[in-house]
């Protein structure tokens, strides 16, 4: 079984919405079956239907959650150290078109939230940046041509 690198706040974020998924969601749509099955005939009843889909789409969230957690490996970014890009690594950078400054941490793939700083170490961005330092410049291919960017810090913890 292939392991994913992961945080321990990735991994948290994912056992949290497993077991909502299991306590709250579960028994609710079990409810709302039950109930819809009360109301006669099943082949034209829409809300049996939409329950009946939002229980698969339940079911198939939670086994593949199981799945991710099974196989998650859990890494302490506080743990590392050096100055070279890795996983768990912060790290600053300063488009060198706009610039524009942003800050991300490197994290799994299954816990990558751009919005919030996290960058899937498989994105091509957090691949073009594993391994440089501070002072490194790095070239990621984007749509709308090459973007280059200049690593300003990295740091750890």
């Amino acid at each position: 079984m292939q392991k994913f690198p992961m945080t321990a706040t990735g991994l948290q974020r994912l056992e949290d919405e497993l077991r909502q998924l299991k306590t709250d969601e579960r028994p609710a749509i079990i409810r709302s079956i039950a109930e819809a099955r009360s109301h006669g005939d099943l082949s034209e009843n829409a809300e049996y239907h939409a329950a009946r889909e939002r229980q698969s789409f339940i079911e198939g969230r939670i086994a593949e959650l199981e799945e991710i957690i099974s196989a998650a490996e859990v890494i302490d970014p506080s743990k590392l150290s050096g100055d070279q890009v890795k996983f768990g690594a912060h790290v600053w950078l300063m488009d060198e078109e706009t610039e524009q400054e942003s800050a991300y941490q490197i994290v799994g793939m299954h816990e990558a939230d751009i919005k919030s700083g996290r960058l899937s170490i498989s994105s091509p961005l957090a691949k073009a940046l594993i391994g440089k330092r501070a002072g490194d410049t790095v070239s990621v291919p984007a749509p709308g041509g090459d973007r280059s960017y200049e690593i300003l810090g990295v740091r750890f913890g």
